[in-house]
Formats: C-alpha cells, sequence, structure tokens
C-alpha cells in the first residue's frame, strides 16, 4: 500500500510545495493572481512579484533538490556508504574555491556570474578525486573515494579560508553565497544548467541496474556481467554533473543529498530504477519546501533555504535511524 501510495503523494507534496513558493512570503499573492500572471502575464505588482522573483526561485528550488536528491542516492550506492552526500566527491568545497577565485580575481559579480567558476570548480574538484581515487591495481574503490574526497575537501577548504580570511571584501561577497540560498538568481540560471542537470541525470538512470548490482558487492556484480568499473565511473561524473549544477545555482545546501534517498528506500524498498526518480521527487519538495519556511519563520525577514534543509533535514535523519535502528 505505501509503495503505490509513494509516488502521487509524492508528486501532490511537490505540486503544493510549487504552489506555496508561488504564493507565500512577505507579499501574500493569491493563487488566482499566480495563475493569471504564469498565464497572461501582466504589470500589475503581484504579477511582476511572481514572474520576477518567485517563479525564477521555485524552479531553481525544484531542479536543485532533484538533482541533489538524485546525487545523494547515486553516491550512496558507489560508495556503499549510507552517510555519503554529494559533498563527499569533494564538490562543495571546489565550487567556493572557484567562487572565491571568482571573486579574488574580479572576474564575477553576483550571483548569476558566480555560476560558471562554482560549476567549474566542482567539476575539477570531481575528476581530480577520481583521477587520485583510481590509481592502483583495485581501481576506484568505495573507501579510495571517500579517502581522496575528504583530503581534497580539506585541502581546497584551508586554501579556501586562507584567502578569504586575507581578504575582507572577498568575505563579505562570498558568505551570501556559501550559505545556500534561493533568492537573488536570475531567470536564466536554470536554463544555463540544464544541459548538465540532463547529462548528469542520463548518466545516472543508465546506471540504475548496475547500482543494484554493485550493493551486492564487487565480485557478484562482476559476475552479473557488469562493468564495475564502468559502472562507478559512470554513476559517480553523473552525480558529479548533478551537483556541480545545483550548487553553482543554489549554493552549497546540506542534507538534501544525505537524507532523501534513506527516505526514498523506505517508501519504495526495491531497485535503484524506484529509488532515483523518487529521490528527485522528494528533494525538490523538501528544497522548496524549506525555503517556503525561511520566508515565514521570520517574516518579514528570510532564513535561507541551506540553513532550513539543514534544520528540517536533520530530525528526518534522526527519525530514520531511530526507525530502523542504523541508516541503510
Amino acid at each position: 500500500m505505501i509503495r503505490r501510495l509513494a509516488w502521487p503523494a509524492s508528486v501532490l507534496v511537490v505540486a503544493a510545495a510549487g504552489v506555496l513558493s508561488l504564493t507565500v512570503g512577505t507579499r501574500a499573492v493569491p493563487l488566482s493572481a499566480v495563475a493569471d500572471a504564469l498565464l497572461h502575464g501582466g504589470g500589475s505588482p503581484d504579477a511582476l512579484v511572481v514572474r520576477s522573483l518567485r517563479l525564477p526561485r521555485t524552479e531553481i528550488g525544484l531542479t536543485a533538490g532533484a538533482a541533489l536528491g538524485v546525487a545523494g542516492a547515486a553516491l550512496q550506492a558507489v560508495t556503499r556508504n549510507p552517510l555519503a552526500d554529494p559533498g563527499i566527491l569533494g564538490l562543495s568545497q571546489g565550487a567556493a574555491a572557484g567562487v572565491v577565485i571568482a571573486i579574488g580575481l574580479g572576474l564575477a559579480d553576483g550571483f548569476s556570474g558566480y555560476v560558471w567558476y562554482a560549476f567549474a570548480g566542482a567539476v575539477l574538484a570531481a575528476l581530480l578525486v577520481y583521477g587520485i581515487a583510481a590509481r592502483g591495481r583495485d581501481g576506484a574503490s568505495p573507501v579510495k573515494l571517500a579517502l581522496a574526497g575528504t583530503a581534497l575537501s580539506a585541502m581546497t577548504a584551508g586554501g579556501t579560508t586562507v584567502v578569504l580570511t586575507s581578504s575582507a571584501a572577498t568575505l563579505d561577497q562570498f558568505r551570501f553565497w556559501q550559505v545556500g540560498a534561493l533568492s537573488g538568481r536570475d531567470a536564466g540560471t536554470v536554463v544555463r544548467m540544464l544541459p548538465f542537470l540532463a547529462a548528469g541525470a542520463v548518466l545516472v538512470l543508465g546506471c540504475a541496474r548496475g547500482l543494484d548490482a554493485l550493493a551486492l558487492g564487487d565480485d557478484t556484480a562482476r559476475a552479473l556481467g557488469h562493468r564495475v568499473a564502468w559502472v562507478r565511473g559512470s554513476a559517480a561524473l553523473g552525480a558529479a554533473l548533478l551537483t556541480a549544477a545545483a550548487v553553482a545555482a543554489a549554493g552549497p545546501i546540506a542534507f538534501v543529498g544525505l537524507a532523501v534517498p534513506h527516505l526514498a528506500r523506505r517508501l519504495v524498498p526495491g531497485g535503484h530504477r524506484a529509488v532515483l526518480p523518487l529521490s528527485a521527487l522528494l528533494g525538490a519538495a523538501l528544497l522548496v519546501g524549506a525555503d517556503v519556511a525561511g520566508r515565514v519563520v521570520r517574516a518579514p525577514a528570510e532564513v535561507p533555504a541551506g540553513v532550513m534543509t539543514a534544520l528540517v533535514g536533520v530530525p528526518v535523519l534522526v527519525f530514520l535511524v531511530r526507525r530502523r535502528g542504523a541508516v541503510s
């Protein structure tokens, strides 16, 4: 019963989160005004708020949340680590380094300018981690991927801190991106990221059967006819593209990639062909819902979505651990 209801319930939750994102905020907009703004345009204050402010942040929240949910599920399978999240490959720190370099050298100003540098930093970090982990006879094993990602993250964080502590102007600009938020982005952000999101999704979803086999161990996966190195590399690359695009667009968002896959596996305890798309729906709902909650919890001020996802994600993860005795 739960499995049959999981899909329609998840779709309804995503739809409800999207509607709330368009209607709720410092300025409450009636649903009829939202529909009129989306369908007919117009120059009223409500229409301008919906089209220029709330629609872009809703689109970014849906796409970034879905990307982080899928990436988290893929990385937990690739590394066989239930506590893995998109940051395990050093992606968040790589993106942060890209933003710091862009700000420090005066290469970009504002969120729209940071996107490409954050994306480049995240992808470069993923390639370095995989290149380091792939050296040796056993290739990029789960343990080596985790260790290489942790080491690179620590090194990158140290270098970033050195730059930030020596430049107050760079720190002042960087802190607004680092907290993770959906506001202040323009309508073209999602369009710029779509090719990378699509490529990442295709790679990860194409490895769904292979990820199921990896859960049984490398030897068993090989015996079932899967090329382990190819599956692990393709899934890791896809997760890297998804995470890099999400982090570049929304900044570092905590706990979505960690908590959502565990919830998805509880709702549909099948293979990754079901877990991955459900993780996308739940991730989108969580991030947009957190953004909406951040608008009302301290109205008229706003709490960034990255802060709210941590506040929401921790109780969810604790609940799952207590129910199962361990996260699995």
